[in-house]
């Protein structure tokens, strides 16, 4: 079987690049989690049809000169969402980044989606760890540890110096990319504000978490005050804002509550004015981090408030996680409260979702809410479930065949589908390694002179 699945793949890449989309494929005798309405199917077929799940169930027919891939003892599985990340935006840290901006005119308005680099050796890599989709997140104006106290000002979404800092409380718009090899991975530009709060949102208001709140309020209602007096402002006739235009336009969704605030923030207190302070102002918000989430679940779960945790968060790494526990994931479920997951390590170990997810079953968590968690809850959270998130008719055929339970950090992806074309199983590092493991093959010219 993972023969016939190798040799396979060369030729449905030359096919998709031939033919773009028109491959019919029929996946056979697979287990599948489907991570949608019809469950767990035992043993079934996916149907692929330009792009998109034809079918998919227990007796969905093989249509007729489809390529069949037999996956029987694998199982099929939507690809995964790196939730959180900083995928397209990063590639070597030290080397600088397109996560933050640090000008004096521009927060809010900061847009991830025009420094996006398709060409990412993360990618590949990424990828291969079953990924399909990202959640790709401006970084935050001192989101980082108490540790990292010394190194704040480099983290800042906005100016570093002297002056009004008031538009700095927002990081920028987030976006959904897909993984798939090419030149466009945009899904979906403008899915959620970054804006921090607790310590790293008192960092960009004069230190103290009352000033970010009352900041945070007053430039909501200077958007609202532009929105009603474009004409006058347009004109220098209207009274000072502490916003650059830009960021006022990019605010309007927000406060109309079409995208949501994503809002990083850790402690149980500062949940709970997060959570007083959207209802006061009817914004739609995300949380994102949430170590002490736990703490709050009812009230979390009663404002219907989905968030973004790491499951592998079990230290207190500061005041602000003295709560942090891996039981996190399954207390704020059993609350019922919508959980997407992150992995650890930004960019480069994203590749490691399915593992935190593991983890996260391994303590309490259902294994199917766990798999919603890496999947459709993303795709919820940021308005393309209608694409992706599941394998169900009609939706965009991003899968992975795995040679076991994805979860199990044993098991390995065989075959990879975006958009329904067959993706490249090879990365930088693979091939790196197929480079250098025969050392009888002659080396780089660097090597011998």
């Amino acid at each position: 079987m993972r023969k016939l699945l190798a040799g396979a793949s060369a030729l449905a890449l030359l096919t998709a690049a031939a033919t773009g989309h028109a491959e019919t494929v029929a996946i056979t005798h697979a287990k599948i989690l489907t991570a949608g309405p019809a469950g767990e199917i035992t043993q079934g077929t996916v149907v692929i049809r330009d792009g998109k799940i034809a079918a998919v169930g227990a007796s969905a027919a093989i249509p007729p000169g489809a390529r069949v891939i037999d996956a029987a003892g694998s199982v099929v599985a939507p690809g995964f969402f790196a939730t959180g990340s900083e995928l397209g935006l990063v590639e070597v840290g030290s080397l600088g980044n397109d996560a933050t901006v640090n000008a004096a005119d521009l927060g809010a308005g900061f847009d991830v989606q025009y420094g996006l680099n398709p060409e990412s050796m993360q990618l590949p890599v990424a990828r291969l760890g079953g990924l399909t989709s990202a959640v790709v997140l401006p970084r935050s104006a001192y989101d980082r540890s108490e540790s990292d106290e010394d190194e704040a000002d480099q983290y800042t979404a906005g100016p570093s110096g002297d002056g009004s800092r008031s538009h700095a409380l927002f990081a920028g718009q987030a976006a959904v990319i897909n993984l798939a090899k090419g030149d466009n991975i945009l899904t979906r530009a403008k899915v959620g504000m970054v804006a921090p709060f607790g310590r790293a949102g008192a960092g960009v208001a004069g230190g103290a978490r009352g000033a970010e709140i009352v900041a945070f309020k007053s430039a909501l209602q200077d958007v609202r005050d532009y929105m009603k007096n474009k004409a006058a402002y347009d004109r220098a006739g209207y009274r000072g804002l502490a916003l650059s235009k830009g960021d006022l336009e990019a605010l309007i969704p927000v406060v109309e509550g079409r995208m949501p605030v994503i809002a990083g923030v850790h402690r149980a207190a500062d949940i709970r004015e997060v959570l007083k302070l959207v209802r006061a102002e009817h914004l739609k918000v995300i949380l994102h981090g949430a170590e002490e989430g736990w703490m709050v679940a009812a009230d979390i779960a009663r404002a219907g408030v989905p968030v973004i945790i790491n499951p592998l968060d079990d230290r207190p790494e500061s005041y602000e996680m003295l709560g942090a526990t891996m039981d996190n994931a399954a207390r704020l479920q059993a609350a019922g409260v919508t959980v997407a997951l992150e992995a650890t390590g930004g960019s480069s170990r994203v590749r490691e979702t399915r593992y935190g997810a593991g983890n996260a079953v391994s303590h309490g968590m259902p294994y199917d809410a766990a798999l919603a968690a890496v999947t459709l809850n993303p795709a919820k959270m940021f308005g393309v479930a209608d694409r992706t998130g599941s394998l169900e008719a009609g939706k965009d055929a991003d899968l992975v065949i795995w040679t076991g339970d994805p979860f199990e950090p044993l098991s390995q992806p065989t075959a990879i589908f975006i958009h329904g074309a067959q993706q490249p199983m090879t990365s930088r590092q693979t091939e790196l390694r197929d480079r250098y493991k025969d050392l009888s093959r002659p080396l780089p010219p660097g090597y011998t002179h």
